[in-house]
């Protein structure tokens, strides 16, 4: 069995969760032992990410040559909403397109139940199946060393609390209530991983970031080691996204053994609990959520968090992409 994970439009996504996905698969698959391709010509399977016009030529291609297309829906209509300019507008035709594309696979694997659940209201003709985009637990693990560097990099003290949070900086990621929270929490260090080009921006998103309180540090796109120190040093990684698929950075944070707080949304039950490996909250009582958080002791949630984490390590998700391969091939 050889398998091509395509990377045709690689480029675009490297810096989002979906890039980050794409780097997953490749590396939880070599410790799997799969023999991999970029070439589609030489794969049994191709394995697609993305639902650029390239990416959809590319499978209608592989389909032409006899290959086997596994689609993996990461985007849906109802996380497309309310993140970049004008994507409510389009929102319809993104859901009929995305429709489009995740069609062409023979399979579709979503990164949660609830993505699976949605995309199976849009009607889908093909097989769905759940599996998370995983983490290197290896990789992400917490470090004293780590801690030091990002607390020297950002001149905070051992001593000072410091929030912390990743993403585009768009509105469902939940930019406009980290800076609002950032704002009335003026002894704490806020900081926010991750960039969005202008263009891309809302108007509503812009006019908040000319205006951010002076506890609040916006310190773009980082690599991964500098993001694993982040984990490492902060008190809390406070994801306040409004709309989720999974959300890679979670996992990440849970790995590193940084306590999580999410907004109780749907996409998180079933494997994030309130109080057991996470801390939810919701618009209404996120401040208190963290002020009580920043002021007691959180040791075993750190520790289910991190066992949660294990549990989606790349060994295993390898070994489970490796599953679905094989169904699809003839013995």
């Amino acid at each position: 069995m050889v398998v091509c994970v395509y990377e045709g439009d690689y480029k675009i996504v490297r810096r989002s969760g979906v890039g980050i996905a794409i780097r997953h698969q490749r590396k939880a698959l070599e410790r799997a032992g799969v023999t991999l391709s970029s070439k589609i010509r030489d794969a049994d399977i191709i394995h697609i990410n993305t639902v650029f016009p390239l990416s959809v030529a590319s499978a209608i291609f592989a389909r032409m040559k006899g290959k086997k297309v596994v689609y993996y829906g990461h985007s849906t209509k109802e996380d497309f909403k309310n993140s970049f300019f004008l994507s409510n507008a389009i929102a319809p035709l993104f859901k009929c397109w995305i429709k489009f594309c995740y069609n062409l696979g023979n399979i579709i694997i979503t990164p949660s139940e609830y993505a699976k659940d949605l995309l199976t209201g849009y009607g889908m003709r093909k097989p769905l199946y759940t599996l998370s985009n995983g983490v290197d637990t290896e990789f992400f693990k917490k470090s004293r060393d780590g801690a030091l560097r990002f607390r020297r990099r950002y001149g905070i003290t051992e001593k000072d609390k410091v929030v912390i949070s990743a993403g585009h900086m768009i509105e469902r990621k939940g930019i406009l209530d980290f800076i609002r929270i950032a704002r009335k929490f003026q002894s704490v260090t806020f900081i926010w991983f991750g960039h969005t080009p202008d263009g891309m921006i809302t108007k509503k998103v812009r006019s908040a970031l000319k205006d951010i309180p002076e506890n609040l540090i916006l310190a773009g796109f980082v690599s991964q080691e500098e993001l694993r120190d982040a984990y490492s040093g902060a008190d809390v990684f406070l994801f306040l996204s409004r709309e989720e698929t999974e959300g890679i950075v979670i996992l990440e944070a849970l790995s590193t053994s940084c306590l999580v707080i999410v907004n109780d949304i749907p996409v998180y039950r079933g494997w994030l609990t309130d109080g057991k490996n996470v801390l939810k909250c919701n618009p209404s009582n996120a401040d208190d959520v963290l002020s009580a958080a920043l002021s007691s002791e959180n040791d075993l949630i750190v520790s289910n968090g991190r066992k949660t984490a294990e549990e989606r390590d790349l060994k295993m998700i390898g070994k489970k992409l490796s599953e679905m391969y094989e169904e699809l091939l003839p013995v």
